[in-house]
């Protein structure tokens, strides 16, 4: 409750259910220990990377212009899509299979829209306040010091805001000489766009929208039930233990209490407000529960203080609940793990036996063939040779399944780091062995260490 003066009329005004805004409270705990350090863990993985150089180059570079992802000396090309179709599943799978076990824990300790969120109501209360201060001054009219205090507040989150999306577009694009250009004030069009447009998303996403993300946009929240069971450890509130609900004296003993019909909830209503999407755990399992365990914190912070055992709600499941045994093995978690195995084993046999070169044939299309004035029937191709690995590599093109074939041009050719280059050459058979029509035949390309790949083509001669 907060007072709102308008001129000589006193009127008290209900913020927190006159208002779709949810003002989260600050809590602390063991769980919320956790979760803020693996947002820190994640928020310096995700700024570092980009500068992080591997073998001469920027680590990770998703490279659309260019049209090759670079991961870690692993060069991928538009031929590659298989591997970054492995790599989502597997993603999938490890994401089902956590949630089988935890829950949404993914939502709660690692999501980027949680992890956001939480750093931009941490900014908030720093600047604002505690929750009754926010409450209070959002309730009050305009003055210097709110003026401030909300443009300040907007300030933090515009700059922090704006830091993530050039961070995120040097994933796209150099990060280094991306700097350079930002501090010289020498930025073309379009990479200001992208750092507006992700800075927008950010600033939106986090500071206004926040838990409508969770609860209405987010896909997952929708059918992250279907994997849960009876021993899914989720944020669970301890209905029989805890009801009635209730407050009462601090000196007030079990049994005191018991008879008086009141279970161990005081109804303080804490984990409530500490919930980043507004909801009442006590209410059961809802679809907008993160898992983020910051009620969890709450509410064992009141039970210390009230003298009574921890845990009214914790990670728990509904077996255990019961007083049944909670079974970390069971049919869904391990055919979630099985079915990961074989993922994982794919996208590993797909890098190990991926090839290191790779070519392309593309004939010339202005002439089928031609005659030299030695009688030689010659077909004239353009090939593109791709090098998948982080070193140059010196190649050798050869023919093979045409008889009397002979390549007109560069055989060895050197093809640098992560590049590729097109190369013309022409192959000739002498009049003695050309076959009429259209003759299959295969162009290959081989490094030093006898490695490499192979394309099928087609030698035209007269009919």
């Amino acid at each position: 409750m907060s007072k709102a003066i308008s001129g000589n009329q006193v009127k008290i005004v209900d913020v927190t259910h006159n208002s779709s805004k949810i003002y989260v409270r600050a809590v602390k705990g063991k769980i919320e220990t956790l979760r803020r350090y693996t947002g820190l863990v994640f928020l310096a993985l995700f700024s570092l990377l980009p500068w992080v150089t591997y073998q001469g180059q920027q680590a990770i570079l998703l490279d659309f212009v260019a049209q090759r992802f670079h991961l870690f000396g692993l060069t991928l090309w538009p031929q590659d899509l298989t591997l970054l179709a492995w790599l989502f599943i597997v993603s999938a799978f490890a994401l089902f299979f956590v949630t089988a076990l935890w829950g949404r824990v993914w939502c709660g300790f690692m999501c980027p829209q949680t992890v956001f969120t939480f750093l931009f109501v941490w900014v908030e209360e720093k600047i604002e306040g505690a929750r009754n201060k926010r409450i209070h001054l959002d309730a009050q009219p305009w003055s210097i010091d709110k003026v401030v205090k909300k443009v300040s507040k907007h300030g933090a989150w515009t700059v922090i805001s704006l830091i993530t999306a050039f961070t995120f577009v040097g994933y796209f694009t150099p990060i280094r000489p991306f700097f350079v250009e930002i501090v010289s004030f020498e930025l073309t069009f379009w990479p200001v766009l992208f750092v507006l447009f992700f800075a927008l998303c950010t600033y939106g996403n986090a500071g206004w929208m926040r838990e409508v993300m969770c609860t209405h946009m987010c896909p997952y929240s929708r059918f992250q039930s279907s994997m849960f069971d009876n021993d899914t450890l989720t944020v669970t509130y301890d209905k029989q233990r805890g009801e009635g609900r209730g407050p009462r004296p601090k000196k007030l003993s079990k049994a005191e209490y018991q008879q008086k019909g009141l279970g161990d909830c005081i109804d303080c209503n804490l984990c409530v407000q500490v919930c980043p999407t507004g909801i009442d755990i006590r209410n059961g399992l809802q679809y907008e529960c993160i898992n983020c365990g910051a009620c969890v914190d709450a509410c064992n912070g009141v039970m210390s203080n009230m003298g009574y055992e921890k845990g009214l709600i914790a990670f728990t499941s509904e077996n255990a609940l019961k007083g049944k045994k909670t079974s970390l093995l069971r049919p869904k978690v391990i055919g979630y793990l099985l079915v990961l195995i074989v993922m994982v084993s794919a996208l590993v046999l797909d890098v190990v036996m991926r090839e290191p070169l790779d070519i392309d044939v593309i004939r010339d299309r202005t002439s089928l063939y031609r005659e030299t004035i030695n009688g030689d029937i010659e077909n004239v191709y353009t090939l593109v040779i791709m090098n998948k690995t982080q070193h140059e590599q010196r190649v050798k093109i050869s023919i093979q399944g045409l008889t009397d074939g002979r390549i007109q041009g560069l055989t060895n050719v050197v093809v640098p780091i992560s590049q590729l280059i097109k190369h013309p050459i022409s192959v000739a058979v002498s009049e003695d062995y050309v076959q009429a029509g259209t003759t299959p035949f295969s162009i290959i390309v081989s490094n030093e260490d006898g490695e490499g790949s192979r394309a099928e083509s087609t030698f035209i001669s007269p009919f």
